[in-house]
């Protein structure tokens, strides 16, 4: 299997690309919507209304839906939120909290020595779990894991004070910075750290 072969499953495995848009585009119209119209209630429809579109765009063309049904459910949620306070910051909440939730997910699964990233690429890779059995190859799936639980960390100590502060231009904005191109550097590093790194050892990969 080729180097760029394996790289692009490790990153549609992470959520990919069309994940990522799924996800962020219906935030971008969102806080373009509350800027101009100043309506929490108004800005979430169209954010939603953008959301199933894009879904029924992955049904025509016979992709996978699974990220944009996540998408439709969570921007269904932000909606929620932001329409129940009718504070527009709210829209964002559910992001902080996922973040929160997966990072804590990823650091426990450094502590336990399962990391996540060597579950979710292991098999990719045709290694399965058998780098569990080598102490090298696992110190390479911890040290990945690591990344995404900086990833996550640094979101929330950027957005969740911007949170706080009722800034919904700022947070909106770092929500958008930190997110399509912040996933693509952790991926591209994910995928150097477990190309440059010690390989599975030959007696373990039959």
């Amino acid at each position: 299997m080729s180097h760029e072969a394996d790289k692009a499953k490790i990153v549609n495995a992470l959520g990919g690309t069309k994940g990522l848009i799924d996800s962020g585009l219906p935030a971008l119209v969102f806080l373009v919507s509350f800027n101009f119209t100043k309506d929490v209630t108004q800005s979430s429809y169209y954010a939603l209304a953008l959301s199933l579109v894009l879904t029924l765009l992955r049904l025509v063309k016979r992709e996978t839906i699974q990220h944009a049904i996540s998408g439709v459910i969570g921007v269904a949620i932000c909606a929620w939120l932001a329409n129940r306070s009718g504070k527009a910051e709210d829209f964002y909440l559910p992001g902080l909290w996922t973040n929160a939730i997966y990072g804590a997910a990823y650091l426990v699964s450094i502590i336990v020595r399962w990391p996540v990233i060597g579950l979710v690429i292991g098999p990719l890779l045709e290694e399965n779990l058998r780098w569990r059995k080598d102490p090298a190859r696992t110190r390479v799936y911890i040290k990945a894991t690591w990344l995404w639980v900086a990833m996550f960390a640094i979101r929330l100590i950027v957005q969740y004070p911007l949170y706080l502060s009722g800034n919904v231009n700022a947070l909106g904005t770092a929500r958008l910075i930190m997110g399509y191109p912040l996933f693509i550097a952790t991926a591209w590093l994910t995928w150097i750290v477990i190309k440059s790194g010690p390989k599975l050892q030959e007696d373990l990969k039959s």
